[in-house]
């Protein structure tokens, strides 16, 4: 699914439209009505980790957005860069399925409340991207190669919404949940927040289990995934499973400067168009040219991640012997080797 530095792309794409109507709908979603957003005012948007909080109420009367991450230093630097026209999103193959992806809804403003949360005027919409999710601006995602059937049908959006200043949004991939209740949002375990908490982050990752397993619990390390992981592993010259309790604290240390450096990096290339350089992760050969290992590694009986891994740059501890090796001078280099 999309990681941190997209889904903030995500957020910066959406933000344009606050304040303005949803005049005319359309989507594949069974599970939410999409006409229920008819007559709706965007009124918010927030962002944390993988997740986009959207805010809609019927009243015309703007709030004041409480909590916007994008006020941060990051999006001051890199606003400018940015595009409304352009797609978002981490893959180039697009996932085909579902029924028409025409647009449908009434040209009027019939208000249809179906599949909106009772009481209360304010409606927050949670939205978690799946593997090929994406949010488009103005135009809709085109296939750009045959599907497994053979054929070059274009994704079909889940939700569309038009809006009374004449542009639209099209998500695709994702899954919808209206809360009547303003969303948690935690900025000191989100990774690209200015209040990301080093601290409790370090205390997480110095546990007896693997590092890779704690690198991807959100409660501490909210936006990183598995491409994030890997990187930051392979830079760091850290082995996926190496157990936390035995690295150092200079090396803990490394690898959260590799986790937030190639993550803002990342966010920055989104805003300026570039493509994401890694290092490992996809990988044959690593930037030393000593081939790469690929594994599904997680905890037992939870979820496994593929993961990339060199095991001459990155060495496994061995349990007798923790590590005293000081970190790198700096958050990346090309060839991780000692």
């Amino acid at each position: 699914m999309p990681e941190g530095p997209s889904v903030r792309k995500f957020h910066h794409l959406v933000s344009p439209f606050v304040g303005q109507q949803v005049v005319k709908t359309g989507g594949s979603s069974k599970k939410l009505n999409p006409a229920g957003f008819q007559c709706l005012w965007l009124q918010d948007t927030q962002v944390h980790g993988k997740k986009l909080f959207l805010r809609f109420d019927p009243d015309e009367e703007i709030v004041s957005p409480g909590n916007n991450p994008l006020s941060e230093p990051l999006q001051k630097e890199w606003k400018e860069e940015a595009g409304h026209h352009q797609e978002v999103s981490d893959q180039s193959s697009r996932s085909p399925g579902g029924d028409d992806a025409v647009p449908s809804g009434d040209d009027g403003l019939q208000c249809l409340w179906g599949d909106t949360p009772a009481g209360g005027a304010e409606r927050w919409l949670q939205v978690s991207f799946g593997l090929f999710g994406s949010i488009w601006v103005n135009e809709f995602s085109r296939a750009k190669k045959a599907n497994k059937r053979g054929d070059w049908r274009d994704p079909v959006p889940r939700l569309v919404l038009h809006f009374g200043g004449g542009g639209f949004l099209a998500f695709y991939n994702c899954r919808m949940v209206w809360s009547s209740s303003s969303p948690v949002v935690r900025p000191t375990s989100d990774i690209l927040s200015e209040k990301f908490h080093r601290g409790q982050a370090l205390e997480a990752l110095g546990r007896e289990q693997p590092v890779c397993y704690t690198l991807l619990d959100q409660r501490y390390f909210s936006g990183l995934g598995n491409i994030i992981k890997n990187e930051a592993l392979f830079r760091a010259g850290i082995h996926p499973l190496s157990p936390g309790s035995l690295l150092g604290l200079p090396r803990l240390e490394a690898l959260v400067d590799h986790v937030v450096a190639f993550s803002e990096g990342w966010l920055q290339g989104k805003f300026q168009g570039r493509q994401q350089h890694t290092q490992i992760y996809q990988k044959e050969w690593c930037p030393a040219g000593h081939q790469v290992v690929k594994e599904a590694l997680g905890p037992p009986g939870g979820f496994q991640r593929l993961t990339w891994w060199c095991p001459q740059c990155q060495p496994r501890l061995s349990p007798d012997e923790p590590e005293q090796v000081a970190p790198s001078s700096g958050p990346f280099y090309a060839e991780p080797c000692p």
